[in-house]
């Protein structure tokens, strides 16, 4: 499996291609803030095509550049329903401090993006990514597990980070909901799997289950909620 990434944008936000090798298909995933170019050139560099965007939520920070990205590439994008709204009226879910970044924003419309359903197995590119709704930073976040071929994988949006997790407190938000996904969807996973996250380096299973508190306060079943890190 042929995984090339780049932090993209103000919030380093890290857009991922994925494809089973050089001069293949590829799935795009989080193409963010000011992705477009370096996106481009990541994808020359490697040969690849991208045939689709997969959205691991709907924050400002992972969606930015999904409209000219699509577009571009003539391709269409995936993200959990319960999300739609942020790409509908960014603003309510953002809050007013990103108020200059979202004018004159153009997002595609909800209609034309096509819904990641819990449990479903996406095959793109030859690669099949199975979804897992997974709410708490955002009421439609998912993380998507797949094989890398040495390890799984998970692509984990602003689910989980290398020692923390995504934060709750913009509209959408839950505490409560993180708790269950880290407890139901990423403690179950095997610690070989190589987690593969929205924000910082990428991690293992193993490490945050023996080093990240959050994830240790989910298996006890109670915690106070993270610090900010991302949208």
């Amino acid at each position: 499996m042929l995984i090339r990434s780049f932090p993209a944008g103000a919030f380093g936000t890290n857009c991922y291609a994925v494809a089973t090798g050089p001069r293949q298909e590829c799935v795009v995933v989080d193409p963010g803030m000011d992705a477009v170019e370096p996106l481009a050139r990541m994808l020359a560099e490697e040969g690849l095509k991208p045939v689709a965007v997969v959205l691991t939520h709907g924050h400002l920070d992972h969606t930015f550049s999904v409209l000219p990205v699509c577009d571009g590439y003539d391709i269409p994008a995936y993200l959990h329903p319960a999300d739609s709204g942020m790409l509908a009226d960014p603003a309510r879910w953002h809050g007013p401090q990103l108020a200059p970044l979202i004018t004159g924003l153009q997002l595609p419309d909800p209609a034309d993006v096509l819904p990641l359903d819990e449990g479903a197995v996406l095959s793109l590119a030859g690669v099949q990514l199975t979804v897992r709704h997974a709410p708490g930073h955002t009421q439609g976040s998912v993380v998507f597990s797949l094989d890398l071929g040495e390890a799984p994988g998970l692509l984990a949006g602003d689910v989980l980070f290398a020692g923390s997790v995504g934060r709750v407190d913009l509209p959408g938000g839950s505490w409560e909901a993180m708790l269950r996904s880290l407890r139901d969807v990423v403690l179950p996973l095997d610690d070989e799997t190589v987690v593969l996250p929205g924000h910082g380096p990428a991690t293992t299973i193993g490490r945050e289950r023996a080093t990240n508190p959050y994830l240790a306060e989910a298996a006890a079943g109670a915690g106070a909620a993270p610090r900010e890190r991302g949208l």
